[in-house]
């Protein structure tokens, strides 16, 4: 295994070095959340527009499934 690449310091202190690893720490956390809401929104359509599909062999059928689920996961949100 080679040995690490020593990387050079940024030069802005300790403390402002811990803020930029905060800052950064929240917007990736705010983007998985983000995203997990969105795979929670589009799975339970996704897999309605997949058994659709494993039933009729047709795409069109599972694209209209999975646009009915979307549309009413839509109208409950509100």
């Amino acid at each position: 295994m080679a040995p690490p690449i020593p990387l050079p310091p940024l030069g802005i202190g300790l403390i402002f070095e811990v803020v930029l690893l905060l800052l950064l720490l929240i917007i990736g956390i705010i983007i998985i959340v983000i995203i997990a809401k969105i795979l929670l929104f589009v799975l339970p359509a996704a897999i309605v527009a997949l058994v659709v599909w494993f039933l009729t062999d047709s795409v069109f059928w599972a694209g209209v499934a999975f646009l009915v689920i979307a549309f009413i996961s839509v109208a409950r949100r509100k």
